[in-house]
């Protein structure tokens, strides 16, 4: 894990399972979490008693600006997939929204979990989506770790900058 454990993470997609276990990894090497939660109650029970879940969604800018107050690194596992409108456009807004929010706040680094798939062949939907997310983020101004999945012809994960 790549973090400073002196500054406090915000970890967004905790309710998922790569950010579940994420949640688990931080919170046992003693890492100061915060975490992103429209439903917080949902997540309360899976965080331990020192982990704070505050109420935001990434589509709301103005539910961002206390949730990255004082951040130094900022987890982002969101996906709208399961939203009732188009997804790709949800996905496109909340990653500005929280990009834009995310430097207005001083947080230094994002880590993004991008997806599978080359940009030079037809993607699906979901796998466009996850690059533009990558785009956005990369192209928001200041220092970000990206991590990226590859084949299984290539190493399981790179960092990439």
């Amino acid at each position: 894990m790549d973090t400073d454990h002196r500054g406090l993470v915000l970890l967004t997609g905790a309710s998922g399972y790569i950010g579940g276990r994420l949640l688990k990894a931080l919170e046992a090497a003693g890492q100061p979490v915060r975490c992103l939660a429209r439903h917080p109650a949902f997540l309360r029970s899976r965080a331990s008693s020192s982990t704070e879940v505050i109420r935001a969604d990434c589509l709301d800018r103005a539910s961002l600006r206390p949730a990255m107050a004082g951040v130094q690194t900022a987890y982002y596992f969101v996906h709208s997939m399961g939203s009732t409108g188009q997804f790709e456009d949800e996905d496109r807004q909340s990653a500005q929204n929280f990009a834009d929010v995310a430097r207005e706040q001083g947080v230094a680094r994002i880590v993004y979990l991008g997806g599978l798939g080359n940009q030079d062949q037809a993607l699906s939907a979901h796998l466009r989506s996850r690059h533009e997310v990558a785009d956005i983020l990369r192209s928001s101004g200041f220092p970000q770790s990206n991590f990226a999945l590859r084949s299984s012809s290539g190493p399981v994960a790179s960092r990439m900058r």
